[in-house]
Order: C-alpha cells, then structure tokens, then sequence
C-alpha cells in the first residue's frame, strides 16, 4: 500500500481542489504504471502548510518571499 505525502505551502498560494484533484489522481496513476501499484489501494494526502511554519535557510518562507519581491 504506497503512501504519498505531497506538501505546499497554505494561503493565497494553495492549488485549487481542481488542481488537488489532478496531483492525487497524477500520483496514483505514476505508482501504478511505473510501480505497478494498485491504485485501490494507493493513499495520497496533500498538507498545506502556513508560510509562516515553513522555513528555508533559516527563515520562514514568509519571509523569504518578501525578500525575493524586494530584491527581484
């Protein structure tokens, strides 16, 4: 029973449910051709995680962002 865990970051930058939807269906699709995966059995879970609680080289992606807007 394959297990995939896919995480974005939350906010203005979720993916839509359409968007959630292709990523599951995508993902069980790979499994089963490259693997060869039962897709009945194969569970994907998509967490959105708040920028503020993801960090990248020391700092929130919060943070990071606003200093790629700045300087980019």
């Amino acid at each position: 029973m394959p297990y995939v865990n896919i995480k974005v970051t939350g906010g203005s930058e979720a993916p839509t449910t359409e968007q959630k939807a292709e990523l599951i269906k995508g993902v069980t699709e790979l499994l089963g051709r490259v693997l060869n995966k039962n897709p009945a059995t194969t569970v994907v879970v998509i967490d959105e995680i708040d920028m503020d609680n993801y960090g990248l080289g020391g700092r929130s992606i919060t943070e990071v962002r606003k200093a790629a807007k700045t300087n980019g």
